[in-house]
Order: structure tokens, then sequence, then C-alpha cells
């Protein structure tokens, strides 16, 4: 029995046998619906005529009636060949103006090997993995982001933070780990949580009361030093009826005139208006682990200017990448996307380090050949995006963050930080901190 992984490749299968056909359709769109069956939707032009034939001995390539007889006999075998997957004939044609039409807001990815056919997945969630949002060109955006959790993530943009604030830098510190809340226990002692979060403002949108809870959202941690951080946690203090809250921030807002604004649009907005009330030199988000709703957002569609890809050697962090480069690789996205990308060698053990790093590295750079440039035997490889896997400059070379009983858990950052050093900040994660300053182009980190 044909399963869902099988739909697009048995589609190319049957396109490939119709190439002929297929240069005489301007475009095909393959409509993947929330079920995963699939239906054929081609320009309207091919419908020209009422009756389906098909095609007569002698007829022209390329005539309506060749045309719309191909289209229902590709119909027909994919009806036979996809099963469960597929719409009977009668029904699994359907026909637009034009793609833009045809696609209903959803974005399309080309077929593989077809440069007219495209693919629009119609996803339950709102998560947009595909569609890379431009870069910001305010405060310099980090995301830090990890396909696992406990890998110390939280705890790096505390101490990455920290390091900032004390050479001078305003830092926004955003909390987006909504089912996971508990950065701002590391930046903020008990006390001086503000009266929101995340979570109220999504919530409060929702209904037009945003401005009610922005101005009670944000709070100064007392580790501040010549700059400033601002955190913005998921809840306020008291995080009320949480659950509850949760359950609508990924709700798309109605306006009256019947306009859709989806969750993540409604997140960016906020997120402006935060810049816009704190001007920081830089932007530190918190990302949910995993490939869900959020990490989708925080990734994809905030304009990150950097995202940090947390790791640990070990088969899941490998495997969950994969995925991930492989559907921005399938998408035809990965070069929208694979400049802003880093490897972080999370919580580097205290013994054999070198050969754990070099570990690490190999695999990243195995990782990161899938959406590098391939260059060709001969060729030198100039203007092309690809690394050495020994160049320290590549972005599957890992910045490492070293492991230290120190900085175990976030209950008791906010203590440790506020007595610890420059010089052990530095030791443990100071390959991180001047990336990330390096990288976003900030100033007087180490002068």
């Amino acid at each position: 029995m044909l399963t869902f992984d099988q739909i697009l490749p048995t589609i190319s299968e049957e396109l490939e046998g119709r190439r002929g056909w297929l240069a005489t359709v301007e475009w095909l769109l393959i409509n993947r619906d929330l079920t995963g069956r699939v239906r054929l939707i081609a320009p309207s032009v091919i419908n020209g005529n009422a009756a389906v034939q098909r095609p007569s001995q002698g007829s022209t390539l390329g005539s309506a009636d060749e045309r719309s007889a191909g289209l229902s006999a590709l119909a027909d075998i994919l009806t036979e060949r996809l099963g469960p997957h597929a719409y009977p004939s009668a029904a699994s044609i359907l026909f637009e103006d034009d793609l833009s039409s045809a696609c209903q807001g959803v974005a399309p990815f080309v077929l593989d090997g077809f440069a007219n056919v495209w693919v629009a997945d119609r996803l339950a969630s709102e998560s947009e993995w595909s569609r890379i949002a431009p870069e910001s060109t305010g405060a310099p955006r980090v995301v830090f982001f990890s396909i696992k959790g406990g890998v110390g993530r939280s705890t790096a943009l505390s101490a990455t933070a920290w390091r900032l604030a004390q050479a001078g830098k305003r830092v926004l510190v955003i909390d987006l780990d909504l089912e996971s809340p508990g950065l701002s226990s590391s930046l903020l002692p008990e006390g001086r949580q503000p009266v929101f979060g995340i979570t109220d403002w999504l919530v409060e949108d929702l209904v037009d009361n945003a401005d009610a809870v922005l101005e009670a959202m944000v709070a100064t941690s007392v580790l501040s030093h010549d700059g400033e951080i601002y955190v913005v946690p998921a809840h306020g203090a008291n995080p009320g009826d949480y659950v509850a809250k949760l359950g609508r921030v990924w709700m798309p807002k109605l306006a009256r005139d019947g306009a859709r604004e989806k969750w993540s649009a409604r997140l960016k907005r906020l997120i402006g208006a935060l810049e816009d009330r704190v001007r920081p030199d830089i932007i530190l988000i918190d990302s949910r682990a995993g490939i869900d709703e959020v990490a989708s957002s925080c990734v994809t569609d905030l304009g990150a200017n950097l995202v940090l890809l947390f790791a640990l050697e070990g088969s899941q962090t490998w495997t969950g990448y994969r995925i991930l480069f492989e559907h921005w690789r399938r998408r035809g996205v990965a070069a929208d996307i694979r400049e802003r990308l880093q490897i972080v060698g999370a919580l580097l053990p205290e013994t054999e380090e070198i050969a754990y790093v070099e570990g690490l590295c190999e695999r990243a750079a195995d990782l990161f050949a899938e959406i590098y440039d391939a260059i060709p035997p001969g060729d030198s490889g100039a203007g092309k995006f690809h690394y050495e896997q020994s160049d320290s400059a590549a972005p599957h070379y890992p910045w490492g963050v070293k492991w230290h009983r120190s900085f175990v858990g976030l209950r008791s950052l906010d203590g440790r930080l506020a007595v610890i050093d420059l010089g052990q900040v530095d030791a443990i994660f100071g390959m991180l901190i001047d990336g990330v300053t390096n990288t976003v182009a900030l100033d007087g980190i180490h002068d």
C-alpha cells in the first residue's frame, strides 16, 4: 500500500513519461490537502472545451484537446496509483486562472526535476519552515535554537546577554519558549518579574487590548552593568490561567473587514513594538526546541540575522537537523537561510574535548553539505557558498560552549552571574559570544 512519503516520487514517475505533454502546459499544481490527498490544479484555458476528449490520432501537439486529454489521463493514473491519497477521477482536477490563485496564500515549491510543476501543501498548523522572511534591518536579531532540549541553550543566551551588557550594550531578551518557560528566572530575581508576559500580549491582542499590557511586560535585570538587559518573559509574575492562555496564542486575528493576520505576523508586530520602546543594540530570542510552530516562527519568520543551532554529538541531534535541512533543500529555500545559520557545540566535555569537537565538526559538515553549493571537479568554487570541513569560518564549524558545573541549571544562574568574573564567562562562553558579536558587527565588546 502506498504511503504519504511515496506520493511525490510516484507523481514524478508518471510525469517523467509525459514530458512532451507537460511542455505544452504553462504550469501544473499538485495540491496536497490537509488529509494528504492529492488533486491537480491546472490553468483554466485547458478547460476551454466542456467535453474532455482523449487525443485523436493525428491531433496537433499542444492543441486544447490534447492538453485536456493529457491532463485527464494523468489524473486517471494518479487516482489508480495513489490509492487512498487521491480523489476519485471525477473530482481530481480543478482549474484556476493563474498559479497564485491556485495556491490561495500557500507558498508552493517546485517539484524536483520539473520546472513548471509546483506543489502546495495545506497544513493544519501555520508553521512556515518554507517561508523565509528577509533579515531584519533594525537591531540584529539572534535566535538560540535547538532540535532537542537539555543542551544549555537558555543558559548560553543568559550568559551572552550578561556579557554584552557588561560591555555597555542594550540587550533585549525575549523568551519564546512558551511551552517550557523559565529563561526570565535566570536573569530576573523573584520580585523583579514584570506583571505580564508574551502570552498575555498575544491573547489581549486578539480583542484589541494589547496596549493594556505592553508597558508592563518588560523588566530590567539587576545583572546589567554599563549597559542594560531588558527581559520579556513568556508569562508575568503571576502566570494566571496560563494553560488557557497558551491555547489561544496561536490564533490568527480576524479584523472587522474579514482580514486575517496569522499568529506569527502578530508576534512580529509585538517584537517591532518592543524594539521601538527599548531601542536595543541587539535582540536575543530564546526559541522553543524542536520542529514546531513556535520554533518555525523564531527561525524563519522573525527576520533573524543569525540562527544558532545548538548541537550535542548523537543521532537525535543530527537526525532532527537533517529533517529540517532536507525540507529547506526540497522546498528550494536553503539559499535564503543558510548564510544565517551557525552550529554551536553545546556542553563540550571537560575531557577529550578536541576529539569531541572534531566529531561534531565532521557530522555538521556532512549535514551542511546538503545545502552548500556543489563544486564540480576542476571548479575553483569562486563565488559559491561552500566550505571545507576544516574551515573555522564555516557555519558548520562549531562555536564551542564548555560544560561547567557552575552553570548547570537556570535557577541558580542569576546568583551565579552576580558574583562571577568576566574571565570565567569568557572561558566558558567566549567563542560563542565572540562569534555573535563579530557576525552581527557589534563593537566594543573587548575594548
